[in-house]
């Protein structure tokens, strides 16, 4: 009789923790994948965008020539990465389509932060790999993308964060997260550079 009440008790103790632990699994949210997922193409997006404008202005004198060695080199690296730039910022736009960023559980913030910090930790490992290159335009562009992933680590998980607390006292937070967020790394990562 007793070993059969602990048996009971066991499977009892074993099935409460089963529980528990099925509670906090994270799961694949599509949803959290495609927001963030937008968020890092438009913040990449914007930022090539910018070094090509940059571009632009040091060959038409706008600015003093540090990167490009002569005026057409510039033009030239200008069309290529302000198309570059807008490719990257067309596809969130035609082909994710999600610009709500699900942050409104406990669960979702810890989901955006993984996936934030996944797709830094990917893309600079990526770029790095791929972008090597003694041109002083590929430089520009690693450290674009090396600002992006760290902006990445550090300031998109504290701004996730901060927008998880403050969302119930603060209506517009839940309806205005995405564009802060974008916003938020975009100046972040300016801060890396």
């Amino acid at each position: 009789m007793l070993s059969l009440i602990i048996k009971i008790l066991i499977y009892e103790c074993m099935n409460y923790q089963n529980q528990k632990i099925s509670n906090l699994k994270l799961g694949f949210e599509i949803k959290n994948f495609y927001s963030i997922l937008g968020l890092y193409i438009f913040s990449l997006g914007s930022l090539i965008g910018g070094f090509s404008i940059y571009l632009l202005l040091e060959s038409v004198g706008g600015v003093d020539s540090k990167i490009t060695s002569w005026n057409g080199q510039g033009l030239f690296w200008f069309l290529i990465l302000f198309l570059a730039a807008i490719f990257l910022l067309f596809i969130p736009v035609e082909f994710i389509n999600t610009f709500k960023l699900y942050n409104s559980n406990f669960k979702d913030l810890v989901t955006n932060i993984l996936y934030v910090i996944l797709f830094s930790l990917m893309s600079l490992i990526l770029f790095q790999i791929i972008l090597s290159s003694d041109t002083q335009i590929v430089r520009g562009i690693q450290a674009i993308t090396r600002a992006i992933s760290f902006s990445g680590f550090i300031a998109v998980p504290l701004i996730l964060f901060l927008q998880h607390s403050i969302r119930d006292n603060l209506t517009l937070i839940d309806r205005s997260s995405y564009g802060i967020t974008l916003f938020w790394w975009i100046a972040s990562s300016q801060i890396f550079l």
